[in-house]
């Protein structure tokens, strides 16, 4: 293997991992659903801001539910406060990029669905070292 192949292989492996599987699949459907609530608050005239913070809302508490679950096995609720920071940066930042891109000549529509799977990178990271981390 090459200096190179080496370099990827150390970098993908993780990724492979089951609980990032789990993280991909639940937060796959999650963000779908999440995708859904944005552009149904986006139809009924809500301002981009207002739309994805009401999305953010409704996403949180069923996120939370399933991922502390299904990808953590994590079942205390306490954790739920550190999950409301990391998600109050993850909107900050979600917004941010989609701004850009609406700056770019998108859409609010695309620009949202485009800006979620670095913010759903960016989520597992944050849950999986800040929120749910195991403490030895």
């Amino acid at each position: 293997m090459t200096a190179t192949e080496s370099f990827w292989a150390r970098r993908i492996a993780p990724l492979l991992r089951p609980q990032f599987v789990r993280f991909v699949l639940v937060g796959g459907a999650n963000t779908s659903f999440n995708i859904l609530v944005y552009w149904a608050f986006l139809w009924i005239g809500l301002a981009v801001p207002l739309a994805s913070l009401a999305s953010l809302v409704v996403g949180i508490l069923i996120n939370f539910t399933t991922q502390s679950r299904f990808v953590f096995d994590n079942r205390n609720p306490w954790k739920l406060l550190p999950y409301f920071v990391v998600w109050a940066i993850l909107y900050v930042f979600n917004l941010g990029l989609i701004w850009l891109l609406m700056g770019c000549g998108l859409d609010a529509y695309l620009a949202g669905m485009l800006s979620t799977p670095t913010t759903v990178l960016l989520s597992y990271f944050l849950q999986k070292f800040f929120v749910f981390r195991r403490v030895q």
